[in-house]
């Protein structure tokens, strides 16, 4: 019959327990013989198997001490060590394992003693040890062949990869990246580095700490930019950053990767391209990505600011794959791309270009024939563009590019309208110059020819003068041929139309060589010679911006004034109501400034705008001492704008201050309110100055509960009173200390002054409550005494907290509250603060301790009436 369980471990403890006597009968009996060190071994291992740990480990401690040379001894210090490790003995364990580590590699227990000294270490926060050893274990693994990629055993594996989590835990702990390059700096590169760098970035990318993970790869890249893995871990860069949803921080990384590994890059001289399809075609599809990616910013109406710079990064990225990849299949459909970027950007000449090589330097593609009758609509666009002594020349591109559209293309849709497009620029060609010179010498040479041709070369001279920008010239020509023509003529008008803009054009000129008052008096003298022009109203406003930059405010402001008047409906209206703003603000009439300022904001539709013109209005009716109407203006900043909110919180402070002067506390505190609200809220929004305003608006706010508090007195019923006090200082002290989240210098060192005055308060507020009646002499002494021992603790709370003002006085901080508790100090410990020589001592944390733990009730008096009274007073 089988023995239960039970039975059998009962069996085999009785067995242990006579092994245990036998060998230590054989100790006493031979205490010199030198095999004794495998007696102590199977001694300790019998203590072990009946549970008697601690004389096991007494018995090894004797093994390792007498017999250092025994076959056992490694054995015996790795069981010590695990002993010491698990009671968190860890000096004891280094020593142990060191000792283990110390035999070498002969040892069987040498890697695992490695291994486990590097997590006492690291248990105790020696990070750089612990790093130490388990370097020299992957060190050891590297000496005997082992093969980090390729582990079959798993426990092996397993010990491998919580060797590169706690290296990765050390780093972080460390520092991160930077630690990785400083510590393989120090102690020399290693050939599984890239694991280091690759299972830390794999860490923190765990942890959804997507920048530092992406930093630690890009550590080792930065260091090793020519090394094989190098582009596989900026790869990894890049989808660390996609996972993390950084957009901005994808493309930098993307624009890094293709400059970095670029075709004609450095790092090609070290590596055959052919044997790296995946980093090839990694760089395709990122030359494509970033090409599509700033096109599409650049057609993104969001981003008008910077549409220049991704007009020219997209650009460089459509160049940068058509070079590198030539001949591959997305090539003619990016070059077409390319071509309606160029297009989009009205360059209409390269559009021209790059749409012809779309056309006709690729096998045919679908896009063949659009491109090249695009190339022809760019070349007439470009037309449009370019001055008089490129025209010509153009125009022969035109009929260029229109001929080889109809011989490539002759059966598309648009073959004929081009080529009679391009018959009509060949017949209609002309030589501006000699237009002039021709014109001038019938106008010398014949002065009483017929008034009708005359007037003909006047008029060919005044547009051929006028398309080569000589402004004056036109203008004598136009005021003769006015002068030749009938006002009945359908011509007249727009005759009349040229001079005007002859003259408007030499107010440009002289605009562009910043001679402002000559600018002026052309745009002005618009009006003058052709009253009724179409160009008048942007002359005449141009005239005001050339006086406005002159700061003839004055004038500027007459004309401004007779343009509203005059031209109500005109699409000008709002720049006008903008510069009226300004002019009238540079000349000092604040109220006038401001009206036209809410006058910008009810008329635009951009927010930006509408911010700043309730912003500068608000500002202005300051300026003029009108608070009423301010106040006003800024209610309605705050109710249209409540984002972005740095700038919403900044009104919400001035309204505030409005009030606060108004002495309307009810009002005051509703946007105090209101600013902790909207940084609490901010997400992303929140800044520096937020945080500011709403920990100076958080103290006002939590000061008035602190004075309630103060105010509370320990009347009869003391057990009542007791228990509203306790209750106002738990939440008064929670309130203050929230405060300190804020991180600002200032409200810090108020909050902690508050802090420390609510535990003083209530020390004294025990010392000074009222005391029952009836109580005899003996019962008051003994209450009384009672009274300061629980009081006591509460004094000494303050001063701790008061001293945490003074450790921001040693970093150099110093302002009212830090003086405040300085002077409160001198008071409670006068011996050492009221001496300004003498260095004050401090305690380590700022944090409160709970101060409603229920007080410790007194148990050395045997007095019934002792003990209700201290339990009276700990209630």
């Amino acid at each position: 019959m089988t023995a239960s369980p039970k039975a059998a471990a009962e069996l085999e403890t009785a067995g242990a327990m006579e092994a245990i006597e036998l060998y230590k009968s054989l100790l006493v009996k031979y205490p010199l013989y030198e095999r004794n060190d495998q007696v102590l071994y199977q001694l300790s291992r019998a203590y072990e198997e009946t549970g008697q740990i601690e004389k096991a480990i007494k018995i090894l401690n004797r093994l390792v001490k007498d017999y250092p040379h025994s076959r056992h001894f490694d054995e015996a210090q790795f069981r010590r060590a695990e002993y010491f490790f698990t009671r968190k003995k860890y000096l004891d364990a280094e020593d142990a394992y060191q000792a283990i580590i110390n035999i070498g590699i002969s040892s069987a227990f040498y890697e695992l003693a490695v291994y486990k000294q590097g997590w006492t270490f690291f248990k105790q926060e020696l990070y750089e040890e612990s790093l130490n050893d388990f370097i020299a274990l992957l060190d050891y693994k590297v000496s005997i062949g082992f093969d980090f990629d390729n582990i079959p055993n798993k426990i092996d594996k397993k010990r491998i990869d919580d060797t590169f989590r706690v290296i990765s835990l050390a780093f972080s702990y460390l520092g991160g990246p930077n630690s990785v390059v400083a510590y393989f700096e120090k102690n020399g590169s290693r050939s599984y580095e890239p694991s280091i760098y690759s299972h830390l970035g794999e860490y923190y990318l765990d942890k959804r700490r997507y920048a530092d993970a992406a930093a630690s790869y890009n550590a080792y890249v930065e260091r090793n930019p020519i090394n094989k893995v190098s582009p596989y871990f900026h790869m990894r860069i890049i989808e660390i950053y996609l996972k993390g949803g950084f957009p901005k921080l994808v493309i930098d990384a993307k624009k890094k990767f293709a400059n970095t590994y670029d075709l004609r890059a450095t790092y090609w001289s070290f590596f055959d391209i052919n044997d790296n399809p995946k980093v090839l075609e990694f760089l395709k599809t990122n030359l494509n990505d970033l090409a599509t990616n700033y096109h599409a910013r650049y057609q993104d109406k969001r981003l008008v600011k910077n549409k220049q710079e991704n007009f020219k990064e997209a650009v460089h990225w459509y160049r940068k794959f058509l070079e590198s990849f030539p001949e591959d299949e997305m090539a003619p459909v990016l070059n077409f791309q390319l071509a309606e970027l160029f297009l989009e950007n009205k360059s209409f000449r390269d559009a021209a270009l790059e749409y012809e090589r779309t056309a006709y330097n690729y096998p045919p593609h679908k896009k063949s024939a659009e491109a090249g009758y695009a190339a022809v609509y760019s070349y007439r666009e470009y037309l449009k563009t370019v001055d008089q002594s490129q025209r010509i020349i153009v125009k022969r591109e035109i009929i260029r590019s229109s001929l080889r559209f109809a011989d490539a293309y002759p059966k598309d849709k648009n073959a004929v309208v081009v080529l009679v497009a391009a018959t009509d620029d060949i017949f209609e060609l002309k030589d501006y110059e000699l237009a002039i010179k021709t014109g001038r010498k019938v106008i010398r040479n014949y002065p009483n020819a017929k008034p009708k041709l005359l007037r003909s070369a006047w008029l060919v001279v005044a547009h051929s003068s006028f398309a080569i920008t000589n402004y004056v010239d036109a203008e004598q020509a136009y005021t003769r041929v006015l002068q030749l023509t009938s006002k009945k003529d359908r011509s007249y008008a727009d005759l009349t139309e040229n001079l005007a803009a002859s003259i408007y054009k030499q107010g440009e000129q002289a605009r562009l060589l910043k001679d402002y008052k000559t600018a002026a008096e052309h745009f002005l003298r618009v009006g003058k010679v052709a009253p009724g022009s179409k160009i008048r109203p942007t002359a005449e406003y141009d005239a005001a911006a050339a006086l406005i930059t002159l700061k003839d405010w004055d004038r500027a402001a007459q004309v401004l004034e007779a343009f509203r008047k005059n031209y109500p409906r005109h699409e000008y209206q709002a720049d006008v109501t903008r510069k009226l703003a300004v002019v009238y603000k540079e000349n000092g009439d604040f109220l006038k400034a401001a009206a036209e300022f809410e006058r910008i904001e009810k008329e635009t539709d951009d927010e930006a705008l509408r911010r700043e013109a309730l912003n500068q209005a608000a500002d202005l009716y300051v300026k003029a001492k009108d608070k009423d109407r301010a106040l006003a203006v800024y209610l309605r900043f705050v109710s249209y704008f409540p984002k972005p909110v740095e700038e919403a919180v900044e009104v919400h402070n001035k309204i505030a201050e409005i009030y606060k002067a108004r002495q309307d506390d009810k009002k005051y505190f509703a946007q105090l309110m209101a600013i902790v609200k909207a940084d609490r809220h901010a997400g992303k929004q929140r800044t520096d100055r937020t945080r500011f305003l709403a920990a100076k608006a958080g103290l006002v706010l939590v000061e008035p509960e602190y004075k309630r508090f103060i105010a509370l007195q320990l009347k009869m019923p003391f057990k009542k009173n007791l228990r509203k006090k306790q209750t106002m200082m738990k939440q008064v002290i929670k309130r203050f200390t929230s405060l300190v989240d804020y991180e600002v210098g200032e409200v810090t060192a108020a909050a902690t002054f508050y802090i420390a005055e609510v535990y003083y308060n209530f020390s004294r507020s025990l010392m000074q409550s009222e005391r029952p009646k009836k109580l005899s002499a003996l019962e008051l002494e003994q209450y009384n005494l009672v009274l300061e021992e629980q009081a006591y603790p509460f004094e000494e709370k303050a001063i701790k907290v008061h001293e945490k003002n003074m450790e921001l006085l040693a970093s150099g901080v110093y302002n009212d509250w830090i003086d405040k508790s300085l002077a409160k100090l001198a008071v409670l410990m006068p011996a050492r603060y009221a001496k300004p020589e003498e260095d004050s001592s401090f305690v380590e944390s700022l944090l409160p301790e709970k101060v409603m733990q229920k007080l410790p009730e007194k148990t050395d008096e045997p007095a019934r009436k002792q003990q209700a009274l201290n339990q009276q007073v700990s209630q």
